[in-house]
Formats: structure tokens, sequence, C-alpha cells
């Protein structure tokens, strides 16, 4: 058997173009964050037995001659692909053959998983659907003993010019078994979140997908590879799985070991019941983590918000996309109102520093009226942090069926875009620039007012921390 070298790329982008963040997948980055995901499947490859390196060339960015350099150390090229990194990333990968046709090349993430069709230009580039981890194994061993691959469940290839993909791959039942992520890979880079203040900082997974249907959601990059296969095959969306929670201790535990003290919750939905909750924060609180989490407006009890209180929680995002009723209802969110404002008086109650994400757009009810109130509403609620994004019609999501069918895609044709800028929707009283003038609005009356210039600054534990919140801040208001 021969001992594989893989490596693991973040290509360098274009000159003058602003890099995609994988994890979330549908924005540009503001601040760095680790690939939660990506660092996984590398952790799985090395258990395996194959050589891993991981080059960021995003935070360490190296010259064409230098990356032809390190790619030509390595058997295999891994990179995770999103949306807004597919046509980058296509680019490296012919690079990568130009100069090295012997070398494969292995994309995974939503970006592959969509535009397979786009990646596979050469019949060594192979593209891995849905949930990674087995499927990497399986083919990685294939290759590795010279053994037929082509019968890989979950991947695509091109073959005598031909497209071929195969069959889904049945998801993990058994997270536990995975291995920690390979943190170490990235231990040259130095990961801060604005919202949190503390570092040094990381991500973390306890779960993966979410059991709800709003039609235009786009989770994680994880959730939304596992979504579009998923779709693909029987039109619903996945299972949700979990880790234990004495998994997601050792974890903690791990981390505090090896001197993080803060984490970013990944999940798409953190919290599920309070048993659950109480301990992991019980954990958290242990081992003296600062921490955030997304969660849902309906998930947080009065006793959910104390526990999130005393445990060390700093930020919860709440997806309220909208206060209007009526749009909440349309979009299949699943809550009112009136329990978004129950959720933030719950929190704020206990201490809990609020995020709310507002979302525009994402139904022909809204007007610039129903969005000029929802900011409104939001400010006058004094959350600590405030996310305002414009909705896109992503492929595999209701939404996007229904922006086909309607003619509110600027082309008739899908085109990834950074949800904090831009917009390729045009609905008949409510046109894409509209919307990217109320977002730019809402931002900047927002994040340069007084209240909460005043209420973030003396929450900064360094003057480092702090010059990383403000460069984040310049590129969310002005790229």
């Amino acid at each position: 058997m021969k001992r594989l070298k893989t490596l693991f790329l973040v290509p360098p982008v274009v000159e003058g173009l602003h890099p995609a963040e994988r994890s979330s997948g549908c924005t540009r980055v503001v601040y760095p964050t680790p690939n939660i995901y990506e660092l996984q499947l590398a952790a799985c490859v090395r258990e395996a037995g194959y050589e891993v390196r991981y080059k960021d060339c995003v935070n360490h960015p190296i010259s064409e001659d230098l990356l032809m350099q390190e790619t030509g150390k390595a058997d295999v090229v891994l990179m995770w692909t999103v949306n807004l990194s597919v046509a980058n990333d296509i680019r490296i990968g012919k690079l990568i053959h130009k100069r090295f046709p012997e070398k494969w090349v292995v994309m995974s993430g939503p970006g592959a998983g969509w535009f397979y069709k786009d990646c596979l230009t050469d019949e060594r580039t192979i593209v891995v659907h849905g949930e990674p981890e087995m499927t990497v194994k399986e083919w990685l061993s294939c290759i590795a003993e010279n053994k037929e691959w082509r019968g890989t469940a979950g991947i695509s290839y091109l073959r005598d010019g031909e497209i071929k993909r195969n069959g889904m791959r049945t998801l993990m039942k058994d997270l536990d078994s995975l291995p920690l992520p390979a943190r170490d890979l990235t231990a040259d880079t130095d990961y801060r979140n604005p919202k949190l203040k503390v570092s040094p900082y990381t991500t973390m997974v306890t779960s993966r997908n979410c059991p709800f249907h709003c039609i235009y959601c786009v989770p994680s990059s994880l959730t939304f590879a596992r979504e579009i296969e998923n779709r693909h095959y029987t039109g619903k969306k996945p299972p949700v799985s979990f880790r234990s929670e004495e998994k997601v201790k050792e974890e903690i535990e791990w981390l505090k070991e090896h001197g993080y003290r803060a984490i970013g919750f990944m999940d798409d939905n953190f919290i599920w019941n309070e048993k659950r909750t109480r301990a992991i924060c019980k954990a958290l609180k242990d081992n003296n983590m600062v921490w955030s989490c997304q969660a849902r407006a309906d998930a947080i009890t009065e006793e959910t918000a104390k526990m999130l209180g005393e445990s060390g929680c700093r930020a919860v995002d709440l997806g309220v996309e909208s206060f209007n009723d009526d749009i909440l209802k349309y979009i299949h969110k699943g809550i009112t109102s009136d329990q978004i404002y129950e959720a933030i008086c719950r929190l704020k109650k206990n201490n809990v520093p609020v995020k709310l994400n507002i979302l525009i757009g994402t139904s022909p009810l809204e007007t610039p009226a129903t969005i000029r109130d929802t900011i409104r509403k939001a400010k006058r609620l004094k959350a600590d942090q405030l996310m305002i994004n414009i909705v896109s019609p992503f492929p595999g999501t209701e939404f996007y069926t229904m922006a086909k069918e309607n003619g509110w895609i600027i082309g008739n044709q899908y085109k990834p875009t950074d949800v904090q800028k831009e917009s390729i929707l045009n609905y008949p009283h409510l046109s894409a620039k509209k919307m990217e003038s109320l977002l730019f609005w809402g931002n900047l009356s927002y994040y340069l007012s007084p209240r909460f210039v005043v209420t973030q600054m003396s929450k900064f534990r360094s003057w480092k921390d702090f010059i990383h919140a403000l460069k984040a801040l310049k590129i969310k208001l002005f790229g």
C-alpha cells in the first residue's frame, strides 16, 4: 500500500477579489475563521494513515510558483469548495493539472456538489458529494492500493469525456467515531472572533443539520452539501445527526488543555433540549470557556437562557429575518415576532448578548417599508450585534425554485453572490439596487451609532482583539 501524500489547500484568489468564507459558505471573509469541516476531514485522512499537509494561501499568501512547488509535493490535492469560491477553485485545479497532469484534485463542499459538472475539467479531478469523510477515505484507499475506485459511492468523475455520478452514500450514524478536528494544521493562524473578544479562539460542532423548513435557508457549508445530495436523491432534507454529550465534553476539555479560551459553535441549531444544553453548558463553565452559538427564538426558554448566562455564553445568533408575521409565515420560519421578543427579553435578563440576523427580501411580501420597519425595530431592541444580509436564491432550496418559476432572478440564472453586499433578485416592486441600498443604510446606521461604539469598546480584553474587530467592521461596511 502506497502512503499517499495529501495536501489540503485553501487556494489563493485572483488579485483584487475578496476571498470566500468557507465555513458558512455564503459570504466573503470578514474575519478569519477556521474551516472546522475541512479540519475534520483532514483528521480522518490522517487517522487512515496518509500524510497530511495544510496550506492556507488566503491567510498566508504565496506566489503562484510557490503554490505549484507545494502541490508538487503531494499525490492528492483536496479543496473545500463553496459557491463563492467555485470559479477560483476550478482555475486552481486547472493550473495544477497543467503543471502536474498526474496529480489528483479532490473537490468537496456545497460548491463542488452543486456545480460538479463545471468542476470536472480533467479525468483526475474527483468531486465528493454530501458528507465527505467516509467517501474520501474509501477513495484514497482504492488509490493507495491501486484498486478500482470508480464504484465509490458519493463521487462524480469524468471518463472518456462523459460525466459519471455515483449513487448517494449513506449518512454517518455515529459522529462519535470521528477523530477531533486537526486544529494543529492551522496553528500558524491567529483566529479571533469580534463577537467574543477573547482569544485564542476556535470553532466546534456538536450536531449536523437542522430539521426546520425555512424556504431560503443555507446553514453551514457542510449542511448545505448534505442537503444538496440528499434532496437530489430523495427530495427531502437529511436527518439531524448528533455527537454525544460525553464526546462534546471531551473536546471542550481538550481545547482547554491546549490553551483555547473561546469557542464559536457552528451547529445550525445549537439548542435542542434542556437536558443536552445543561450538560454542554456545565462542561463550558467547568472549563471557563467564553462561547457563542446559533439558536432559534422558540428554543430560548427561561431555564435555557439562565444556563447560557451562567456558563459564559457571550453571543447568541438568533435568526430573526423579519418582525413582520406575514413574512415569517410565508417563509415557513415557524416562529412569530412575539416569540422573538420573548427570546431577546429572556437572554438580556440573563446577561447573554444577542446578535440578531436580519435577511432582506425573503418573500415577495417584502417592501422597502417592511425592511425599514424590521431594521428600526431591531435597533430599538438594542441588540449587541446586528447582521443584515440579502437573501440569495441558493440552488437546492425551495426559494430557488420559486424565484426561477417567477422570474425573480436577474438574468434568470443563479450567480454566486456575497449576501452581505449584493443581490441578484428583482421583485416587481423591490429591485436589487433598492435592497442593496437599504442593506448599506441599515449597517451604517447601526454600526456607527454612538450606542454601539460605546458599548462594544468596553468589552475588549486586549488592544489586539480591538484592532482585529475594527478591521472586520471596515470590511463588513466598505469591503
